[in-house]
C-alpha cells in the first residue's frame, strides 16, 4: 500500500518537458486552426455586437426622455453618446438661361462651401442648347446650404434627396477590423516560433490570406468615411429649346432684337449656301456669253473681207 501511494503521488513529469522540444508541422496546424475559430468565433461576437449597437442606442435614448429634466444642471455622461454615420445623396434638375455660367457658378458653391467638383460632362444638343451633368461632393454640415444654393440658379424642375443610416455598418466594419490585426498579430507569433521550413511556409500563406482580409476590411472602412463625410449631389443643367416659351410670360425689347438677329443671321447663311450651290453653273453660263461675243464680233468681218480676198476685179472702161 505504501508504495501504491508513492506511485500516484508523483507522475512522470518527462512527457511533459519534453512537448515544447517535440512540436511538429502538425501541432502547428492544430494551432492555427484553433486560431481561426477564435477569429471566427469573434467575429460572429462583433457581428452581433454592432446589431445590438443600435437597440441599445434607442433604449438609452428613451430612457433619456423618460428621467425628467433638471434645468441643464447635471452634465450629460459622455459612453452614452453614440456617433450616428449617414449617407446622404441629391440629385437636381435645373433649366437655366446660360449653361456655362452655371457650371462655373456651381463649381464655385461646391469650392466654396469646403467641397469639390469629382466629375463634369457637357456636351450640345442639336446645335440649339447646352447641357452639363455634375456630380459634386459637399460636406455634410453644408449639405443643406449647398441645395439651396443650386436648386436657385435657375428653374428648379425637380429635386430628389436620400439619407441613409448606416451606423451599424460602421461600427461592424470597426470590430471586423480591430479582431483581423489580432489575428494577424498571433500568425505573426507563431511564426517567429517555428522552426522548420514546412511549418514556416504554412504559415506565411495563412498570413497573406489574413493580411488580404485586413486589407479588404480596411478598404471597406476607408469607403464608409468618405461617403458619410462628404455628401454627394447629382446636378443636371439644361438650357431651354430653340423656340420655347420664356418661363416668366414676358418679352421684352433685347429678346425681340436677339430673335431677329439670329433670323437676320439664319438668311444670310442660307443665301451663302444657295451662292456657293449654284456658283460652278453661273460659272459655266458666264463662260459660255463670253465665248458667245468673241464668236459674233469676228463673224462680220470675215463676210466683209471675202470679196477682196477672191482677187477679181470689173473691167475698166472704153475710151
Amino acid at each position: 500500500m505504501p508504495d501504491e501511494r508513492h506511485i500516484d503521488s508523483h507522475p512522470p513529469a518527462r512527457p511533459f518537458r519534453r512537448l515544447p522540444r517535440a512540436l511538429t508541422a502538425a501541432g502547428l496546424l492544430g494551432v492555427l486552426m484553433a486560431t481561426g475559430a477564435c477569429g471566427a468565433s469573434s467575429d460572429s461576437g462583433a457581428m452581433s455586437d454592432s446589431k445590438a449597437a443600435a437597440p441599445r442606442a434607442a433604449g438609452a435614448g428613451a430612457e433619456a426622455a423618460d428621467k425628467p429634466s433638471d434645468g441643464g444642471k447635471s452634465a450629460p455622461d459622455p459612453g452614452s453618446a453614440v456617433a450616428v454615420h449617414v449617407i446622404r445623396t441629391a440629385t437636381l434638375y435645373v433649366e437655366v438661361r446660360s449653361v456655362p455660367k452655371a457650371v462655373a457658378a456651381a463649381r464655385g458653391v461646391a469650392e466654396g462651401a469646403g467641397g469639390l467638383v469629382s466629375e463634369e460632362t457637357t456636351e450640345r444638343v442639336d446645335d440649339t442648347h447646352d447641357v452639363s451633368h455634375l456630380v459634386l461632393r459637399v460636406p455634410q454640415a453644408r449639405y443643406d446650404e449647398v441645395l439651396r444654393d443650386l436648386a436657385g440658379a435657375g428653374k428648379l424642375v425637380s429635386r430628389t434627396s436620400n439619407a441613409k443610416d448606416v451606423t451599424g455598418q460602421v461600427v461592424d466594419v470597426e470590430s471586423r477590423i480591430a479582431t483581423q490585426r489580432a489575428s494577424v498579430a498571433r500568425v505573426r507569433d507563431l511564426m517567429d516560433k517555428a522552426e522548420k521550413l514546412t511549418d514556416v511556409v504554412t504559415l506565411e500563406g495563412e498570413l497573406s490570406s489574413r493580411q488580404a482580409d485586413l486589407e479588404s476590411l480596411l478598404a471597406q472602412q476607408a469607403s464608409l468615411k468618405d461617403r458619410t463625410t462628404l455628401a454627394t449631389v447629382t446636378l443636371e443643367l439644361s438650357e431651354p429649346e430653340a423656340g420655347a416659351e420664356d418661363p416668366d410670360g414676358d418679352t421684352g425689347f433685347l429678346d425681340a432684337l436677339g430673335g431677329g438677329w439670329d433670323a437676320f443671321v439664319t438668311m444670310l447663311r442660307w443665301i451663302m449656301v444657295a451662292i456657293g450651290a449654284t456658283a460652278p453653273f453661273l460659272a459655266t453660263a458666264a463662260l459660255l456669253v463670253l465665248l458667245w461675243r468673241l464668236l459674233r464680233r469676228r463673224l462680220p468681218r470675215r463676210r466683209t473681207a471675202s470679196p477682196q480676198a477672191t482677187g477679181t476685179t470689173e473691167p475698166p472702161p472704153a475710151p
